[in-house]
């Protein structure tokens, strides 16, 4: 399976700063909604929303108690990839999104201030909404404080990345379309069609990162896709109908990122193709869930079982019979075994990539 954490970024060419001032099928469905605005286009009372200034809404974030933090951490789980359109770690430090909010699309820059803050600037229709939401996707609404490592290795890697705070963005789709590209093929090839589709469909984002960085498709967009260019993307049949079917009912499905993350899990799960491996991806970023453990996953089972049992073919049950003492935690400890380098050696070749274009 795909990717199951975002790498810590990679560097890239900064960017101008601008001028200072986862799959199941469920009996019970969703219905959709007919006619209705997609859920990322901005209310009707707004059709024409005032731009904001050249250089950007502005608002600072500081950690609280001045506890560590590491931005890169925070939101490297956002990431699809080293050539992901919709987000880039610039040189200087800075990371740049593009996301479509409900207000529209918008551009997000944050990076490490003075005195331990978080300075970010955003710019498009949906600036405000994302300043707005900037604490719950720093990590505010995270505690880590209570969380008490258990293994060395755990322990090793608290120690070593005393920042890490669990992002929540609040929005599901932007989540849930690439969590589903990831299901059972290589993260090669699921972050490739990612990238060949919002490329393609998606539109270059507000502010100065246009010519760097697109903001995915609106759910409209998404469903209007011809069955060939999911095809020439690398995306089967299965996973394509998986976020046809959601974007019908995209509006429902925004619902579960104000939701409890047990109830987000079964509100995503309506969706026929849509499992416990694709809910967790999506409400480990979109709730912050910091509970929310991926099942279901290739790799995930023998990598805590080596680490915290010496047991490289440990399934899903052991896993979660070795992760119990971390319960409330136990996204975070699997986080926090994953950058603590504790990864058995690989047995076999990587899988081959298909090239689905040319069948």
């Amino acid at each position: 399976m795909a990717g199951r954490f975002a790498p810590r970024p990679r560097t890239a060419p900064a960017l101008p700063t601008a001028p200072a001032t986862q799959a199941t099928s469920a009996t019970q469905k969703i219905a959709p909604t007919p006619t209705v605005p997609a859920p990322h286009t901005a209310p009707a009372t707004h059709t024409t929303p005032t731009s904001p200034p050249a250089d950007g809404l502005r608002r600072h974030w500081t950690p609280p108690d001045g506890a560590p933090y590491d931005l890169g951490l925070a939101l490297g789980p956002l990431r699809r990839g080293p050539g992901d359109p919709t987000f880039l770690a610039a040189t200087d430090g800075a990371i740049w999104r593009a996301s479509r909010t409900p207000a529209g699309p918008a551009t997000l820059r944050a990076a490490h201030h003075h005195g331990g803050a978080v300075e970010a600037q955003a710019w498009g229709p949906g600036a405000e909404w994302l300043l707005d939401h900037l604490p719950d996707l720093l990590g505010a609404s995270d505690d880590p404080g209570t969380f008490t490592p258990r293994h060395r290795a755990v322990l090793a890697a608290h120690r070593n990345r005393p920042g890490l705070r669990l992002c929540r963005t609040n929005l599901v789709l932007e989540s849930l379309i690439p969590s589903v590209l990831e299901q059972k093929v290589t993260t090669v090839e699921a972050y490739r069609a990612w990238r060949l589709l919002v490329r393609k469909y998606g539109e270059p984002a507000p502010g100065p990162a246009a010519t760097r960085l697109h903001v995915m498709p609106d759910p409209r967009t998404w469903a209007m896709i011809p069955s060939w260019e999911w095809h020439k993307a690398g995306v089967d049949a299965k996973r394509s109908s998986t976020i046809l079917r959601a974007v019908r009912v995209a509006r429902r499905l925004e619902e579960a990122a104000t939701m409890e993350p047990e109830q987000a899990a079964a509100r995503l799960q309506l969706i026929p193709g849509v499992g416990p491996w694709t809910a967790a991806e999506v409400i480990q970023r979109t709730n912050g869930a910091p509970d929310a453990v991926t099942v279901g996953d290739l790799h995930l089972p023998g990598i805590v079982g080596h680490a915290l049992a010496g047991n490289r073919d440990a399934d899903d049950e052991e896993m979660l019979e070795l992760l119990a003492p971390y319960a409330g935690h136990r996204h975070r400890a699997v986080r926090l075994i994953l950058l603590s380098g504790h990864t058995p050696a690989r047995r076999a070749p990587r899988m081959p990539l298909r090239n689905f274009a040319g069948m």
